[in-house]
């Protein structure tokens, strides 16, 4: 599986609900902006040994942060680490939003 989801790829899982959504941005980024995905969770990406171990293990987990950098390669190398199936979203929210992405306030 590839590290990575395209906006347009992602767009029919979350409609679905077919995937776990998660918001990995830094805490100044994530309150500069007032959007999320759909159902996504925001969780700190430097607290992520702690919240990492209570994902679930039999849904596939679509990650991001602002542009799909250094924060999202981090946390997805720490949760393939632990066997869960993750990947983040190539260009993070900005992308999603460039897409046409539907976002819901926070």
């Amino acid at each position: 599986m590839s590290r990575t989801i395209t906006p347009n790829d992602l767009r029919s899982l979350v409609e679905k609900n077919a995937v776990t959504v998660l918001d990995v941005r830094r805490r100044n980024d994530f309150d500069a902006d007032q959007v999320k995905l759909p159902s996504a969770q925001w969780k700190n990406p430097e607290q992520m040994a702690e919240w990492g171990k209570t994902l679930p293990k039999d849904k596939d987990i679509v990650l991001y942060c602002v542009r799909g950098g250094s924060v999202s390669n981090s946390v997805l190398d720490h949760l393939l680490r632990q066997g869960l199936t993750a990947r983040y979203i190539e260009g993070g929210i900005e992308a999603w939003k460039a897409a046409g992405g539907a976002t819901t306030a926070k």
